[in-house]
């Protein structure tokens, strides 16, 4: 015998990558099953709400919404204070956003970009949702990083994702060196990302500081018209003048050791 469910669903929904660039049509992207999921929730937690009712207008295009857009429920996860960018959010604050959930109806989740919880902040709710004894319910999308990982060339059996590299010269290229070590050991590739408007610094710094052997890939607005991937060892990169990166598009950056 089934147990009815006492509380709503976490669902994960995934967006479009183009965010700073043009959009493109959603049906591209996105399953209609997806979009018409989306279209059917009226609670949201949300990465920016501004960027949220701009993909849900995208979506309003498509499936009808479930109500009229400035009548949805949204609310943006919690960020640390300024000043003070380490300091914990309450676990109190992840149990009240998942309220409706609680009520037993089902809300959304939505980063800014790709797949919520992965590389972005809202993992920390679907820990709470679990917590919460809440179902999480995840919908297909592109991801950045595996569209990044499977365009590449590098290992896709074996990969780790480091985030963002330290911002000082010093502390980078001590990080960056440890991670080639561990790609070498361990066969490992290894994926960062960076601020767009720093792109090109990063990818200086890669082909810099990389040993000539190691393969570098560099993958950019996947998806989006002008996206492009490029694999070349290290010593390629150097021997040819590098790409301007966008500095306004997100980009993947990945490596590995021989």
């Amino acid at each position: 015998m089934n147990t009815p469910r006492t509380t709503g669903r976490l669902v994960l929904v995934p967006n479009a990558l183009d965010l700073g660039t043009d959009p493109v049509p959603l049906q591209d992207v996105l399953s209609d099953a997806t979009l018409r999921r989306a279209a059917g929730l009226s609670a949201w937690v949300v990465e920016n709400a501004k960027t949220a009712r701009a993909f849900l207008k995208r979506v309003g295009e498509i499936h009808p919404l479930a109500q009229p857009l400035q009548a949805l429920s949204m609310a943006e996860l919690p960020r640390p204070r300024k000043g003070d960018p380490g300091a914990a959010i309450q676990p109190t604050a992840w149990r009240e956003l998942l309220a409706p959930a609680l009520a037993g109806q089902d809300m959304g989740l939505l980063s800014d970009a790709g797949l919520p919880a992965v590389a972005d902040p809202g993992a920390a709710l679907v820990q709470a949702a679990h917590e919460a004894g809440v179902t999480v319910e995840p919908l297909a999308g592109a991801s950045s990083l595996t569209l990044a990982l499977a365009a590449s060339g590098l290992n896709g059996q074996r990969f780790a994702f480091e985030g963002y590299l330290p911002q000082n010269a010093a502390e980078r290229a001590q990080r960056v060196r440890e991670l080639e070590q561990r790609s070498r050991k361990e066969g490992q590739t290894q994926l960062a990302i960076e601020t767009p408007y720093r792109n090109q610094a990063l990818l200086e710094s890669l082909v810099q500081l990389l040993q000539p052997g190691t393969r570098l890939s560099v993958a950019c607005g996947l998806t989006s018209p002008g996206g492009f991937c490029q694999t070349r060892s290290v010593s390629q990169w150097r021997s040819a003048p590098l790409p301007t990166m966008p500095e306004k598009l997100p980009a993947v950056f990945l490596w590995l050791a021989n």
